[in-house]
């Protein structure tokens, strides 16, 4: 951080009227500008190189825990339904719609998307986001399944709704002739 701090130094002259080091208000003139000479200048972006890499390393492998983690989960999930059809919460919801064996097949899906993705960010090598278009492919894939399903609930819960709000709409409808009859 010192050395971006160095990119360009300060001149002062200290004469009487001259802008004061100790002023926090007070900002450089173009005349109070010196360039840094060129290994002060390599040095600064060397260190930056090295800051660069360092934190693309952590990054890189801070993101791939999370998708190891989560392949994981979605490894657990699939061995469950397939020992325990339709005993995980999260599975039963689709217990009416589809067969056991298309959530494990969709768990399957997102375990190797994930994969794909770590791939990629452990990869070293000039192709390396090929596999995340991989893992896009895959995802997209999964995205479409469980929007058809969700959707599909949705649609359904938003048709039932619809049917009982005009359901009650006729009760009301009802009671409104049933006042009307009584004052005739």
């Amino acid at each position: 951080m010192n050395r971006t701090g160095r990119w360009w130094r300060l001149r002062r002259r200290g004469a009487p009227g001259e802008l004061d080091d100790d002023d926090p208000f007070s900002l450089a003139s173009h005349d109070d500008l010196q360039p840094m000479d060129t290994q002060e200048q390599e040095d600064m972006i060397l260190s930056l190189e090295k800051n660069h890499a360092q934190q693309n390393r952590l990054w890189r492998g801070v993101f791939a825990a999370f998708l190891i983690g989560y392949a994981a989960f979605s490894m657990y999930s699939a061995f469950y339904q397939a020992l325990f059809p339709w005993d995980l919460r999260f599975h039963a919801y689709f217990m009416e719609e589809m067969h056991p064996w298309i959530v494990i097949l969709a768990d399957w899906v997102a375990v190797l998307a994930c994969l794909f993705a770590v791939k990629g960010l452990v990869d070293r090598s000039s192709s390396y986001q090929q596999w995340f278009w991989f893992s896009c492919y895959a995802s997209l894939f999964l995205t479409v399944f469980w929007l058809y399903y969700m959707l599909s609930g949705s649609g359904i819960c938003f048709y039932i709704d619809h049917l009982l709000k005009d359901s009650f709409e006729d009760i009301r409808k009802l009671r409104g002739y049933m006042y009307n009859y009584k004052t005739i």
